[in-house]
Protein backbone atom coordinates (compact mmCIF):
# COMPACT_ATOMS: atom_id res chain seq x y z
CA UNK A 1 0.00 0.00 0.00
CA UNK A 2 1.43 3.46 -0.84
CA UNK A 3 2.50 5.22 1.65
CA UNK A 4 2.77 2.83 4.10
CA UNK A 5 5.42 2.51 6.44
CA UNK A 6 5.68 5.92 6.88
CA UNK A 7 4.76 8.10 10.08
CA UNK A 8 2.86 11.38 10.05
CA UNK A 9 3.92 13.72 12.82
CA UNK A 10 0.86 14.08 14.89
CA UNK A 11 0.79 18.12 15.22
CA UNK A 12 -2.47 19.39 16.77
CA UNK A 13 -2.78 22.95 14.92
CA UNK A 14 -4.94 24.38 17.44
CA UNK A 15 -2.47 23.24 20.65
CA UNK A 16 0.48 24.84 18.53
CA UNK A 17 -1.56 27.88 18.23
CA UNK A 18 -2.51 28.46 22.01
CA UNK A 19 0.82 27.47 22.97
CA UNK A 20 2.53 30.10 20.64
CA UNK A 21 -0.04 33.03 21.59
CA UNK A 22 0.35 31.70 25.64
CA UNK A 23 4.43 32.23 25.21
CA UNK A 24 3.78 35.48 23.31
CA UNK A 25 1.86 36.73 26.14
CA UNK A 26 4.44 35.76 29.39
CA UNK A 27 7.37 36.95 27.12
CA UNK A 28 5.54 40.26 26.75
CA UNK A 29 4.79 40.45 30.45
CA UNK A 30 8.05 39.67 31.23
CA UNK A 31 9.72 42.03 29.35
CA UNK A 32 7.81 44.89 30.67
CA UNK A 33 8.77 43.60 33.97
CA UNK A 34 12.61 43.39 33.57
CA UNK A 35 12.58 47.12 32.27
CA UNK A 36 14.09 48.90 28.98
CA UNK A 37 17.12 49.56 27.68
CA UNK A 38 18.22 50.94 24.22
CA UNK A 39 20.30 48.62 21.88
CA UNK A 40 23.32 50.37 22.33
CA UNK A 41 23.19 50.41 26.42
CA UNK A 42 23.16 46.55 25.81
CA UNK A 43 25.88 44.72 27.49
CA UNK A 44 27.45 41.56 26.89
CA UNK A 45 25.37 40.08 29.87
CA UNK A 46 22.21 41.59 28.71
CA UNK A 47 22.43 40.72 25.15
CA UNK A 48 23.04 36.82 26.30
CA UNK A 49 19.70 36.93 28.34
CA UNK A 50 17.99 38.53 25.68
CA UNK A 51 18.56 35.92 23.20
CA UNK A 52 18.19 32.86 25.74
CA UNK A 53 14.42 34.46 27.20
CA UNK A 54 13.82 34.37 23.32
CA UNK A 55 15.03 30.78 23.02
CA UNK A 56 12.95 29.32 25.36
CA UNK A 57 10.30 31.10 24.01
CA UNK A 58 10.55 30.19 20.56
CA UNK A 59 11.07 26.86 21.97
CA UNK A 60 7.46 26.53 23.70
CA UNK A 61 5.55 27.71 21.47
CA UNK A 62 6.86 26.10 18.22
CA UNK A 63 8.22 22.38 19.70
CA UNK A 64 5.32 19.60 20.73
CA UNK A 65 8.13 17.50 22.50
CA UNK A 66 8.46 20.40 25.02
CA UNK A 67 5.74 20.10 27.75
CA UNK A 68 4.21 23.05 27.70
CA UNK A 69 4.32 23.99 31.88
CA UNK A 70 8.01 23.12 32.23
CA UNK A 71 8.97 25.50 29.38
CA UNK A 72 6.69 28.04 31.39
CA UNK A 73 8.42 27.31 34.18
CA UNK A 74 12.03 27.41 32.80
CA UNK A 75 10.83 30.97 30.66
CA UNK A 76 9.56 32.53 34.16
CA UNK A 77 12.38 31.39 36.48
CA UNK A 78 15.46 32.26 33.87
CA UNK A 79 13.32 36.16 33.56
CA UNK A 80 13.21 35.93 37.49
CA UNK A 81 17.32 35.24 37.84
CA UNK A 82 17.68 38.31 35.17
CA UNK A 83 15.36 40.46 37.26
CA UNK A 84 17.12 39.19 40.52
CA UNK A 85 20.51 40.31 39.02
CA UNK A 86 19.64 43.28 37.44
CA UNK A 87 18.31 44.50 40.70
CA UNK A 88 21.09 43.65 42.65
CA UNK A 89 23.48 45.53 40.38
CA UNK A 90 21.35 48.74 40.95
CA UNK A 91 21.87 48.26 44.76
CA UNK A 92 25.51 47.18 44.54
CA UNK A 93 28.51 48.37 42.64
CA UNK A 94 30.54 45.39 43.21
CA UNK A 95 27.81 43.65 41.80
CA UNK A 96 27.57 45.36 38.64
CA UNK A 97 31.32 45.37 37.97
CA UNK A 98 31.04 41.55 38.34
CA UNK A 99 27.87 41.05 36.18
CA UNK A 100 28.89 44.37 33.42
CA UNK A 101 32.45 45.06 33.64
CA UNK A 102 33.58 48.50 34.14
CA UNK A 103 34.78 51.54 31.96
CA UNK A 104 38.55 50.81 30.83
CA UNK A 105 40.67 53.71 29.95
CA UNK A 106 42.80 53.21 26.80
CA UNK A 107 43.45 56.73 25.69
CA UNK A 108 44.67 59.11 28.30
CA UNK A 109 46.31 62.47 27.81
CA UNK A 110 47.08 61.55 24.50
CA UNK A 111 48.75 57.98 25.54
CA UNK A 112 47.97 54.58 24.12
CA UNK A 113 47.69 52.02 27.25
CA UNK A 114 48.53 49.16 24.36
CA UNK A 115 48.25 47.05 28.07
CA UNK A 116 44.65 47.83 28.35
CA UNK A 117 44.49 47.32 24.54
CA UNK A 118 45.71 43.61 25.20
CA UNK A 119 43.20 43.10 28.18
CA UNK A 120 40.48 44.28 26.23
CA UNK A 121 41.18 41.72 23.11
CA UNK A 122 41.45 44.68 21.21
CA UNK A 123 44.72 45.57 18.63
CA UNK A 124 45.03 49.13 16.94
CA UNK A 125 42.75 48.11 13.96
CA UNK A 126 40.19 47.56 16.19
CA UNK A 127 40.61 51.16 17.83
CA UNK A 128 40.80 52.80 14.70
CA UNK A 129 37.67 51.60 13.23
CA UNK A 130 35.99 52.56 16.93
CA UNK A 131 37.24 56.59 16.71
CA UNK A 132 36.13 56.51 12.58
CA UNK A 133 32.85 55.30 13.76
CA UNK A 134 32.76 58.74 15.85
CA UNK A 135 34.30 60.96 12.70
CA UNK A 136 37.49 60.69 14.75
CA UNK A 137 40.00 59.74 12.15
CA UNK A 138 43.24 60.80 14.12
CA UNK A 139 44.22 59.43 17.39
CA UNK A 140 46.18 62.64 17.85
CA UNK A 141 42.88 64.59 18.38
CA UNK A 142 41.78 62.22 21.05
CA UNK A 143 42.20 63.58 24.61
CA UNK A 144 40.34 60.34 26.26
CA UNK A 145 39.11 57.73 25.57
CA UNK A 146 37.42 55.01 27.55
CA UNK A 147 35.87 51.61 26.27
CA UNK A 148 32.43 51.27 28.15
CA UNK A 149 31.04 47.86 29.26
CA UNK A 150 29.03 47.82 26.48
CA UNK A 151 31.40 47.74 23.89
CA UNK A 152 30.94 51.48 22.83
CA UNK A 153 34.18 53.81 22.96
CA UNK A 154 33.28 57.20 24.76
CA UNK A 155 35.88 59.71 23.32
CA UNK A 156 37.17 63.68 24.60
CA UNK A 157 38.56 65.30 21.91
CA UNK A 158 41.35 67.73 23.27
CA UNK A 159 40.11 71.27 22.79
CA UNK A 160 41.74 72.59 19.45
CA UNK A 161 40.22 69.52 17.89
CA UNK A 162 36.11 69.87 19.72
CA UNK A 163 33.24 70.87 17.41
CA UNK A 164 33.10 74.51 16.11
CA UNK A 165 30.40 76.49 18.32
CA UNK A 166 28.02 79.47 17.03
CA UNK A 167 31.33 81.86 19.13
CA UNK A 168 33.80 81.00 16.47
CA UNK A 169 32.36 79.86 13.21
CA UNK A 170 34.66 82.21 11.14
CA UNK A 171 37.40 79.59 10.36
CA UNK A 172 39.51 79.40 7.38
CA UNK A 173 39.79 76.24 6.10
CA UNK A 174 42.80 74.75 4.52
CA UNK A 175 43.06 70.96 2.37
CA UNK A 176 44.88 68.64 3.99
CA UNK A 177 48.36 67.22 2.19
CA UNK A 178 47.32 63.34 3.84
CA UNK A 179 44.72 61.49 4.85
CA UNK A 180 45.53 60.74 8.30
CA UNK A 181 46.71 56.69 8.52
CA UNK A 182 48.62 54.10 10.49
CA UNK A 183 52.48 54.30 9.58
CA UNK A 184 53.21 52.21 12.70
CA UNK A 185 51.14 49.51 14.55
CA UNK A 186 52.18 47.90 17.36
CA UNK A 187 55.79 48.29 16.42
CA UNK A 188 55.54 46.79 12.88
CA UNK A 189 55.62 49.19 9.86
CA UNK A 190 52.56 49.40 7.71
CA UNK A 191 54.10 49.07 4.32
CA UNK A 192 50.99 49.10 2.13
CA UNK A 193 50.27 52.77 3.69
CA UNK A 194 53.77 53.76 3.70
CA UNK A 195 53.17 53.01 -0.21
CA UNK A 196 49.34 54.43 -0.71
CA UNK A 197 50.64 58.03 1.09
CA UNK A 198 53.98 57.88 -0.95
CA UNK A 199 56.56 57.77 2.08
CA UNK A 200 59.79 55.94 2.34
CA UNK A 201 60.56 53.66 5.39
CA UNK A 202 63.91 56.00 5.37
CA UNK A 203 62.20 59.27 5.57
CA UNK A 204 60.14 57.56 8.39
CA UNK A 205 62.86 56.44 10.26
CA UNK A 206 64.69 59.61 9.90
CA UNK A 207 61.43 61.73 11.59
CA UNK A 208 61.78 59.30 14.56
CA UNK A 209 65.80 60.23 14.91
CA UNK A 210 64.62 63.52 15.15
CA UNK A 211 62.22 63.03 17.38
CA UNK A 212 64.99 61.02 19.46
CA UNK A 213 62.83 57.60 19.45
CA UNK A 214 64.29 54.52 18.43
CA UNK A 215 62.19 52.57 15.84
CA UNK A 216 61.97 49.23 18.67
CA UNK A 217 60.77 51.81 21.24
CA UNK A 218 57.90 52.52 19.52
CA UNK A 219 53.82 50.58 19.31
CA UNK A 220 52.26 53.61 17.28
CA UNK A 221 52.77 56.14 14.63
CA UNK A 222 50.25 58.02 12.50
CA UNK A 223 50.48 60.20 9.81
CA UNK A 224 48.64 63.77 9.93
CA UNK A 225 46.48 65.92 7.50
CA UNK A 226 49.92 68.26 7.27
CA UNK A 227 52.49 65.61 7.44
CA UNK A 228 53.58 65.69 10.54
CA UNK A 229 53.59 62.80 13.42
CA UNK A 230 52.00 61.10 15.98
CA UNK A 231 54.36 59.37 18.28
CA UNK A 232 53.08 56.82 20.49
CA UNK A 233 55.92 55.32 22.72
CA UNK A 234 55.70 51.45 24.44
CA UNK A 235 54.88 51.21 28.12
CA UNK A 236 52.76 54.17 28.69
CA UNK A 237 51.31 52.86 31.95
CA UNK A 238 47.71 53.88 32.74
CA UNK A 239 48.47 54.78 36.83
CA UNK A 240 50.92 57.70 35.51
Amino acid sequence: MEGEGMQVPDIDFFEMILRATASFIVLLILTRLLGRKQLSQLTFFNYITGITIGSIAADIGGESETPFFNGLTSLVWWSFLTFLVSYLGLKSSKVRVIIDGEPIIVIKEGKIFEEELKKLRLNMDDLSMLLREQNVFSVQDVANATFEPNGKLSIMLKPENQPVTKKNQNVLTVKPMYIPMELVVDGKVVEKNLKESGISKEWLKNQLENFKVNMKDVFYVELQKDGSLYIDKRGDDVKE
